[in-house]
């Protein structure tokens, strides 16, 4: 059988106080490795990190930084790397978003955006990867979207970051794949969060996009964990620069 116990392995996550980057956290957890827990704010991964240590006896940390200040971001990846003195998976999961109709969206929003979701999982990489290509190996899933693959509505932002998040994510694995570095997305289909809850909570759109789902449900964090946890073990050493929806089937209609 494949290899997907990540026993050993030492964890970085973004975005990991709540949702899906909570989930994400926990699962990494839950296969064996220690995990550091970032978000944006002192304390935020406080819930996080207290699920895990009941879940499991796993070493787990805690990080922040605010992810539209570069500065902050290359510390966040000089603190991580100095935790257990190194990285073997990074989940690029922290991210925003902000709506407005394109020929409204404010400049500086747009620039929030991008730097946020983008450029701090660039910088991310880019640190945390050098120290993967030293030793030999490594695991960099990023977290895409649906809206990776069409525009969305008054979201140009979000959805440039997200179509540049795939691209990033095919680059990185050209480059260090023959360093045994594997780089992959996960695309969430619509989840259950609270990121979505106005979604959920508008009875006719909620209808419409449960309609194209041909699992007949809005999709739970929980039905992420197995994905990633596939990508960041042994078990997938062979896939590298692939997005992989996790949707129901959403894309499939």
């Amino acid at each position: 059988m494949p290899n997907f116990s990540l026993k050993g392995k030492r964890a970085l996550v973004t975005g990991a106080s709540r949702g899906i980057g909570q989930a994400m956290a926990v699962a990494l957890a839950e296969a064996g490795a220690d995990v550091i827990c970032a978000s944006s704010r002192e304390g935020g991964c406080e819930e996080t990190i207290n699920i895990i240590k009941t879940k499991t006896d796993v070493m787990v940390a805690e990080l922040h930084a605010d992810l539209s200040d570069l500065g902050a971001v290359e510390k966040l990846a000089d603190d991580a790397l100095s935790v257990w003195r190194g990285i073997d998976i990074l989940v690029n999961n922290g991210g925003t978003i902000f709506r407005s109709p394109a020929v409204d969206f404010p400049l500086e929003q747009w620039q929030h955006v991008l730097r946020v979701n983008t450029d701090s999982a660039f910088l991310l990489s880019q640190k945390i990867g050098k120290q993967m290509i030293e030793q030999g190996s490594g695991k960099i899933i990023n977290t895409a979207s649906m809206l990776s693959y069409s525009g969305g509505i008054t979201v140009p932002a979000y959805t440039a970051s997200k179509h540049a998040i795939a691209g990033l994510t095919k680059a990185l694995a050209n480059e260090w794949g023959k360093s045994n570095i594997q780089v992959n997305a996960i695309a969430p289909g619509y989840i259950r969060t609270d990121n979505t809850q106005a979604l959920q909570d508008d009875e006719g759109r909620s209808k419409e996009i449960i309609a194209r789902i041909p699992a007949g449900r809005w999709g739970e964090t929980e039905d992420l964990k197995g994905a990633l946890v596939f990508l960041a073990s042994e078990a997938s050493n062979y896939v590298n620069g692939h997005v992989l929806a996790v949707d129901g089937g959403f894309l499939a209609r």
